[in-house]
């Protein structure tokens, strides 16, 4: 009587409330979907960083809001208010929402972004189960990071997880079978899973010593990783300009202690002699592992807008 049934029995879509003009249209289906919770193991921001770069350098319009009273611990993690000498203002409520965005090249897909939720995590990957089905995602996609034990001055590393075999493949610098503590975003990967839809998951690998602060490259990456597996051009100019600006501080610090300087050449040599022999392919790379040229990025930029002028 009771199989298949986990978590709250509650109406999973009762956790929501969808953009009526928007939800149910045709636009929305099929499109591929991008995650990034922030509040868990975001070393380096970069979840911070890459939802902030995807809402403000793209037009975004809400499909749907999850009602944060029912998913946050207030106590546990109080929103920011502002206190003016003798009022209050500038409260930031806590938002988790599903919103439709467009690429550089105008292509469409969602972005679920927000708070990772404190309570219900049963219930609500329901709720995007059920959203995924209504909308009829290609694939989903979402993004954390861990600080690890590298070098900045080395490639940045990432864990690739899901059931897509063709994103996974060959990617991971780090593949370990451990027990670790369970995020929002593993429970709806394994749920999404479960039901047979597509997919990945991208663990950025920060430097331990940057983990605490914004480290631009590494929102970088992880905008790299979502795009090529979507094949959507997502914008990255202000975090690698920010970055270059990170880079140069880092640099200054380092030559400025002989102690750190010997702790990332310590780090560098680790590094080497692991990464030594190893082969990774990448997302960019086709079918014979080959980066395509500036003349292939170009044609294909252009056989897209071609494409795009030619519907009616």
């Amino acid at each position: 009587m009771f199989e298949g049934i986990s978590g709250s029995l509650l109406d999973p879509e009762s956790l929501y409330a969808g953009n009526i003009g928007l939800f149910h249209s045709p636009e929305l289906k099929g499109l591929n979907m991008l995650v990034g919770f922030t509040g868990f193991a975001d070393a380096g921001h970069v979840v911070q960083q890459v939802n902030a770069e995807l809402l403000e350098a793209l037009d975004a319009e809400t499909v749907a809001v999850f009602d944060a009273d029912q998913l946050i611990d207030y106590r546990s993690r109080r929103p920011q208010i502002t206190f003016v000498e003798d009022h209050l203002e500038d409260y930031k409520a806590p938002v988790l929402a599903l919103y439709r965005l467009r690429d550089g090249l105008g292509q469409p897909f969602l972005l679920l972004a927000g708070f990772e939720p404190d309570l219900q995590w049963e219930r609500f990957a329901r709720a995007v189960l059920g959203i995924v089905e209504t909308l009829q995602v290609k694939l989903v996609t979402w993004i954390h990071s861990i600080p690890m034990p590298v070098p900045h001055t080395r490639p940045l590393g990432v864990t690739v997880h899901g059931n897509r075999p063709e994103l996974v493949e060959g990617i991971s610098t780090w593949k370990p079978t451990v027990d670790v503590p369970a995020a929002v975003g593993h429970v709806l990967e394994y749920r999404l899973s479960e039901a047979g839809h597509a997919v990945a998951g991208y663990v950025i690998h920060v430097p331990h010593y940057l983990a605490d602060a914004e480290y631009p490259p590494a929102a970088v990456a992880g905008l790299e990783y979502l795009g090529a597996a979507t094949s959507l051009m997502l914008p990255t100019d202000r975090l690698r300009e920010a970055g270059r600006e990170v880079g140069r501080q880092i640099a200054e610090q380092v030559e400025a202690s002989e102690e750190v300087k010997q702790v990332v050449a310590n780090l560098e040599s680790r590094y080497d002699d692991k990464a030594e022999g190893q082969v990774r392919r990448s997302l960019l790379a086709d079918e014979n592992d080959e980066l395509p040229d500036a003349d292939e990025l170009g044609a294909a930029v252009e056989a897209y807008l071609a494409r795009k002028d030619a519907r009616p």
